[in-house]
């Protein structure tokens, strides 16, 4: 990539993010568009704006988000948004601190050198950045001190600042949990594993029993686990009459007119999609699915209560202390039966894979880990060749025939800038859900892990498929042949090459942060969805709230995404140090976007309590260790003789790792004693608590503990507590 390509890339990017951020002004500003910019405010009750929309300045919002506090964001989209924020504004401090050290220093030591065994950053174009990085200082040269310096000063920077974030968090969790409302999952736990029901006893009698002998002053009621798939199913036919039949009214409705003010009435047909069968009144025929279907999902709620209950169950303490203690502690002492974890929200739990026994849970995971370690290979070869051919000389040298187009300045300019990391992000949006399938099949038990999960695994696809995978796809590519005469320059090669997809990652970063939050921003597709579901798709206001429903924060790829720009700036910080300002700008940007989104748009879906850190914290110190160690090889590449000495910061940094592990994440696995212990300001309703596990398709106002009483406890049905 020349100069003017990378000049083009970023201005070009630059731009679309200004016209991006006049649309946001333009759009936000018409109150037609509040559920657009505004949901989260809404749905709180709240006015979507301060002040009117005519006076209002268009960079109010800077001003919005940069004065909020830290509980202004936990009071309206909860602690785990909170964290993540702790996250953005961490790795902003590290860029920073490392930035106004290095950026002074570095630069100057690397323009002033006289670069006699160059490692260019460009390939031999880009001589401008070429002086501004390491790639200009000549091997075993005393510059190299300069570097060497700033590697421990970057690590020491990382390590202090991540300590102190940890602390932050910490605290902020046992804040939330120390709350003095009630919320059902702290008067909870889950108990997955349970043995064969003995003889004489139902699996309900068998749970009451158990549990009853162990905590006699504090257990109250226990809720088996149902199969659920054929009353989910028959649920989601009823929810779906009841909306069709909804629309159907409206419709109706709409028909009346003055000039007709009986209304036409709306029909459909009966076959596949409404397309073919017999032609009949939509109200009466909706209505009449509906009480069919909805004594078929009476039948089945008994049937499946009293013959579906799987091997695990719900427990429901009277108290806190009791629940957190419970979820701790070993039942049994065999490891694979009567296993607990702390109850997460209702909503949280993912049902079908509660009945998964250990052993299973155990083959399964390592099942999905050697099914990702071959995606991660298998994927990393078309990213490889995708990163080498979309540089335009390598795709001249496969397809000859285009040459002509490519000879093209102002074409070849735009291609250059843009061809590249275009394919990577397209690449790697194709992943998450695969991911999430690969993490729930594992057998995790809630949404939020199985999130968590599917983060790590993007993000290891991230790292060694974008940073290595590029790295390695731009290297072989250009020196096959030298590789293939003599293998052993196999690494020195890799090792150079670093320098030289410095431009790639530039234009890579500043793609995310211009153009990517710009559209953030901006919300232009969510802003085109909403209008044309409104326009021509959305009858009542069921459906027109389902089409501006904002979403969550989407932490299973925004986080591993984040973490890919900071690997990438990291281990380039000491190298080229000039990406440092570009990911500064990434991550400052991305939190005075996010602010705004976090405020006025996103409803999270869940909430762990900062659950997600200290996921987010292993992953931050796994992107310092491999910055530590690409700085080791590559001083070794430049033949310095005190490259030897970078290896404690790696082992330091894993030092660092086992005793954040060991003081911290305890509290995050379970909560502690002494935060459970806080009171309440009102006496929990543990009827209620109990009814909100009751999964949607298993409610029913005909529901009663008579009917069912295999299905709910009866130890404690008389019992009250104060």
């Amino acid at each position: 990539m020349d100069f003017s390509s990378f000049l083009t890339s970023l201005g070009t990017s630059f731009v679309i993010f200004v016209v991006l951020m006049i649309l946001f002004a333009l759009l936000s500003s018409r109150p037609g568009n509040n559920v657009v910019y505004y949901p989260n405010r809404i749905i709180k009750g709240l006015e979507p704006l301060q002040g009117d929309h005519k006076t209002r300045n268009p960079f109010s919002w800077i001003k919005e988000a940069i004065s909020s506090s830290e509980r202004d964001v936990i009071n309206v989209s909860g602690v785990d948004t909170a964290v993540y924020f702790v996250f953005l504004s961490t790795v902003l401090e590290i860029l920073v601190s490392s930035g106004v050290i290095l950026l002074p220093v570095l630069l100057p030591v690397s323009i002033t050198a006289s670069g006699g065994k160059t490692k260019t950053t460009s390939k031999g174009t880009f001589n401008e950045l070429d002086k501004l990085s390491m790639g200009n200082i000549t091997a075993r040269s005393s510059r190299l001190w300069a570097f060497f310096i700033a590697c421990y000063w970057v690590s020491l920077v990382t390590l202090f600042l991540l300590w102190k974030a940890y602390k932050h968090v910490s605290l902020l969790r046992a804040e939330a949990l120390k709350s003095p409302d009630v919320k059902p999952e702290q008067f909870a736990i889950v108990v997955r594993d349970i043995p064969a029901i003995p003889q004489g006893l139902t699996r309900k009698e068998q749970v009451d029993t158990y549990f009853k002998a162990i905590y006699p002053e504090a257990f109250y009621r226990s809720m088996i686990v149902t199969d659920n798939k054929e009353v989910n199913k028959i649920w989601d036919e009823l929810e779906g009459y009841k909306k069709k039949l909804a629309r159907a009214d409206a419709v109706y409705a709409g028909s009346k007119t003055t000039a007709k003010p009986e209304g036409t009435r709306p029909t459909n047909k009966t076959g596949f999609l409404g397309l073919i069968g017999k032609k009949v009144d939509s109200i009466e025929y909706y209505n009449e699915k509906i009480n069919e279907t909805v004594t078929k999902l009476e039948s089945e709620q008994k049937t499946t209560l009293r013959e579906k209950q799987q091997n695990a169950a719900v427990v429901f303490f009277t108290s806190r202390v009791v629940a957190a203690s419970a979820a701790q502690s070993l039942h049994a002492q065999m490891v694979d039966t009567w296993s607990v974890f702390d109850a997460p929200e209702p909503c949280q739990l993912i049902w079908p894979n509660l009945k998964i026994k250990y052993f299973q849970r155990e083959l399964r995971q390592y099942l999905v880990y050697f099914i990702v370690a071959l995606t991660i290979f298998f994927y990393i070869i078309p990213i490889t060749f995708v990163s080498a051919f979309t540089t335009l000389d390598n795709l001249v040298k496969l397809l000859p025939f285009i040459k002509p187009v490519v000879n093209i300045k102002v074409l070849r300019t735009v291609l250059e800038a843009y061809l590249p990391q275009l394919a990577l992000i397209i690449f790697l949006a194709l992943l998450p859900k695969l991911l999430l399938f690969l993490s729930k099949l594992e057998g995790i038990p809630t949404e939020s892990h199985a999130i968590r999960a599917a983060s790590g695994k993007y993000f290891y696809f991230s790292v060694l498929n974008v940073f290595i995978g590029v790295t390695i796809g731009g290297t072989l590519f250009t020196a096959f042949k030298k590789i293939e005469k003599n293998p052993n320059q196999l690494v020195p090669l890799l090792a150079a090459s670093l320098p030289g997809n410095a431009t790639f990652f530039l234009t890579y970063v500043a793609l995310k942060f211009f153009v990517g939050y710009g559209l953030e921003l901006s919300r232009i597709v969510p802003f085109i969805i909403y209008h044309l579901k409104r326009k021509y798709l959305c009858k009542t206001e069921a459906e027109l709230k389902e089409a501006w429903a904002p979403g969550d924060l989407g932490y299973g790829t925004r986080v591993p995404g984040d973490m890919l720009i900071l690997t990438i700036v990291l281990c380039y910080s000491v190298i080229t140090p000039l990406i440092i300002p570009f990911g500064a700008l990434y991550f400052g940007l991305g939190w005075l976007v996010l602010r705004n989104q976090a405020l006025k748009v996103y409803v999270p879906s869940y909430e762990s309590n900062g659950r997600m850190w200290p996921h987010i914290f292993n992953r931050i110190l796994a992107s310092l260790i491999l910055y530590q160690i690409t700085m080791v090889g590559y001083f070794g590449v430049q033949e310095f003789y005190y490259a030897p000495f970078l290896i404690p910061l790696p082992l330091l940094s894993l030092v660092f790792g086992f005793v954040c592990a060991k003081k911290f994440y305890p509290a995050f696995e379970h909560p502690a004693l002494e935060v459970a212990a806080h009171g309440h300001k009102e006496v929990p309703n543990m009827e209620s608590i109990f009814r909100s596990f009751i999964p949607p398709s298993l409610s029913s106002e005909k529901i009663d503990d008579d009917q069912f009483e295999d299905a709910l406890s009866q130890v404690s049905r008389s019992t009250s507590f104060v």
